[in-house]
């Protein structure tokens, strides 16, 4: 009998899932450095040994909440976290990670890709009297919406090495 580890989150109320062999790290809530350019769900960058990395608040992302969290106030929660995506330089806000859960292969559903914005929700299991989203961190953002990521991560990068005296880079 075969299991898939996953992480439940919450997402504004909403409770989702994503496989846990997606994620590399998961983080307290770290200061944010927003720059002006940053907008809608890009909640800002995550200054990651001196190198910047996107941080995309799902809510604001899945319109569950406006983006900015709402008020200053949710950007200060220390329960928030932040999920550092095993692949690529690109990191994910939810308001908690939940539990790490093991999920009988079985008892996951697959959805099909027109039922969710670039397929992003991959399938979907019961948990308690609630259905749970699995979600793919691979297709929560749209081609565009990543060309336009890097185009600022580079910004970011750009901005960070005119600070560099000696090559050493720091905040």
């Amino acid at each position: 009998m075969a299991r898939l580890a996953t992480l439940l989150l919450d997402i504004a109320g909403t409770t989702c899932a994503l496989p846990r062999a997606e994620i590399r790290e998961i983080l307290p809530l770290p200061r944010l450095h927003a720059p002006p350019t940053a907008g809608g769900p890009l909640a800002g960058f995550l200054n990651l040994a001196g190198e910047p990395v996107p941080v995309i608040d799902l809510a604001a992302l899945f319109e569950l909440r406006p983006a900015g969290g709402g008020d200053r106030a949710s950007l200060d929660d220390p329960y928030r976290h932040v999920l550092l995506a095993r692949q690529g330089g690109i990191a994910f806000l939810v308001d908690r990670a939940l539990d790490l859960v093991q999920v009988e292969s079985e008892s996951l559903r697959p959805v099909e890709s027109a039922r969710s914005l670039n397929g992003c929700v991959v399938g979907e299991f019961a948990r308690g009297d609630r259905l749970v989203h699995l979600l793919s961190l691979d297709r929560i953002l749209t081609l565009e919406e990543r060309s336009r990521l890097n185009a600022l991560t580079r910004q970011a990068t750009a901005r960070l090495a005119r600070f560099e005296p000696d090559g050493a880079r720091a905040l």
